[in-house]
């Protein structure tokens, strides 16, 4: 399996810039039978002025909010906003990838209640099965996509339901069709063009995603559909 190394639209109410160098006599031209009053000039301080270009960057933990009427989700990339448990079994998974350890990556996956899923076939043990599913045969290649993926921002989905999940990556429940340039080389940086190819006929993300409770029970690492 190859792989690579891989804004609410504010809306400014503009006002015309106002001379005020000197006063310009004017008449209210009455329509209806009854005189129009004019209104009261509008304090210069009320006027909305519009933000500076130099505005500051997006705070590093959250992706800018994409407008309304695309209804994207929001994405995350700071982890401190993780509760505790979600935190540690993710700090734990990414530790141990990035060690290349296996006798780790076991423990981690079996302090879950019950094993995460890691594939929608049958497996017996769950280390071996990374090791077959590897390129290298070893499961240092798994293990280098488990790490970039928890690298990658993340999603906080079906809130207040049985199934709420944070995953990793973001692409798994973005659609795709509106991801931006930066964000398809964040893409890149987890699959190939010839994955991302694939999906956009499949129409759905059947790459690796690590899904994990709020309780911090790791539910799945699992590619496909």
């Amino acid at each position: 399996m190859g792989r690579t190394k891989t804004a609410a639209v504010l809306v400014f109410c503009l006002f015309p810039a106002v001379g005020l160098a000197k006063n310009v006599t004017t008449e209210t031209i009455p329509i209806g039978p009854e005189p129009t009053q004019q209104s009261a000039p509008i304090p210069d301080d009320q006027l909305s002025v519009p933000q500076s270009s130099d505005e500051p960057a997006t705070p590093a933990g959250n992706k800018a909010a994409a407008p309304a009427d695309l209804a994207a989700p929001q994405v995350l990339y700071n982890t401190s906003v993780l509760p505790k448990p979600v935190a540690r079994m993710h700090a734990q998974l990414r530790e141990a990838a990035l060690l290349g350890d296996m006798k780790r990556m076991r423990m981690v996956l079996e302090s879950n209640e019950l094993p995460p899923t890691l594939s929608f076939g049958d497996i017996d043990d769950p280390i071996d099965f990374l090791k077959q599913s590897s390129g290298d045969g070893e499961g240092f290649e798994i293990l280098a996509i488990l790490a970039d993926t928890l690298d990658a921002g993340f999603l906080h989905v079906d809130v207040g339901t049985p199934q709420e999940m944070y995953v990793w990556p973001y692409f798994a429940r973005y659609p795709l069709q509106d991801l931006t340039p930066d964000q398809k080389v964040e893409m890149y940086r987890i699959i190939t063009a010839g994955d991302y190819a694939e999906m956009e006929e499949f129409g759905a993300w059947t790459f690796y995603r690590v899904g994990i409770g709020p309780d911090g029970t790791l539910h799945y690492f699992v590619a496909g559909d």
